[in-house]
């Protein structure tokens, strides 16, 4: 199957567009979210001081996991304040999304949940997000190792690979699905839907990125966002089981 190829001066606009779309979409949606349930808008000091600590956090968790990931970089990164303001993570942006709507929430002394109402907009801004680095193939990095199945995508170097990109976006929207067929019990569980959704993209990408070339290999020869993931999951699956074990009880 062959898929999009775009040369190297295309494909970075394009995937800048289709990144500027998922996050203009996903924060629509989050406001259409809180409409619909009749809550404070956005520039009410509380709501406001949630969603600056979400995009601050989000943006330098982004480019921390991304350098993470590519530390070899760093050697022809310095002369080139480009390099240095390019890659994106989306585990990096959730994680520090995460991190920075709890300082927030500190800071300003909310004490509900708020993450719920995240997951709509973190689906689709993927779904969108993924779009953009599918197009960009080769020039992106998210694609996968070669294979024979018959799925594999040809991104114009004449190798069939795994379109991971793809698999993300059917992962997020099976979970996405799966978490709104449970909607009603998980209502009345504040923070459990966000928990359940944010721990199982950290399993997912863990696997996953076990079918992406690794770009430098860290112990054990996975790559450093499959490390992010297992200390993100061995830090958070604790609070995930918790919550679970104080609903049931």
């Amino acid at each position: 199957m062959s898929g999009p190829v775009l040369p190297a001066a295309a494909a970075q606009p394009v995937h800048l567009v289709f990144e500027w779309l998922a996050l203009a979409g996903g924060v629509q949606l989050y406001r259409w979210q809180r409409r619909r349930a009749h809550q404070p808008a956005l520039l009410q000091p509380g709501s406001f001081a949630i969603v600056v600590g979400c995009i601050l956090g989000a943006a330098i968790g982004n480019k921390l996991v991304f350098w993470i990931e590519m530390p070899h970089l760093w050697r022809g990164a310095m002369p080139d304040w480009r390099l240095i303001a390019s890659g994106q993570s989306i585990v990096g942006g959730l994680l520090g999304g995460l991190l920075g709507v709890e300082v927030a929430k500190k800071l300003t002394g909310i004490r509900r949940s708020t993450g719920d109402q995240f997951i709509l907009p973190l689906v689709a801004g993927t779904v969108v997000g993924r779009i953009g680095c599918f197009l960009a193939g080769l020039h992106d990095g998210t694609y996968g190792v070669p294979t024979r199945l018959p799925w594999g995508v040809d991104f114009g170097d004449g190798v069939p690979r795994h379109p991971t990109q793809v698999y993300d976006m059917l992962f997020v929207l099976a979970v996405g699905a799966l978490l709104w067929r449970w909607h009603a019990p998980l209502a009345r569980r504040p923070g459990l839907a966000f928990k359940l959704y944010l721990a199982s993209y950290l399993a997912w990408r863990l696997l996953v990125d076990g079918i992406k070339p690794v770009p430098y290999a860290y112990a054990f020869g996975l790559s450093g966002i499959q490390w992010v993931c297992m200390v993100a999951l061995a830090c958070y699956l604790p609070l995930v089981i918790a919550q679970l074990r104080r609903e049931t009880a």
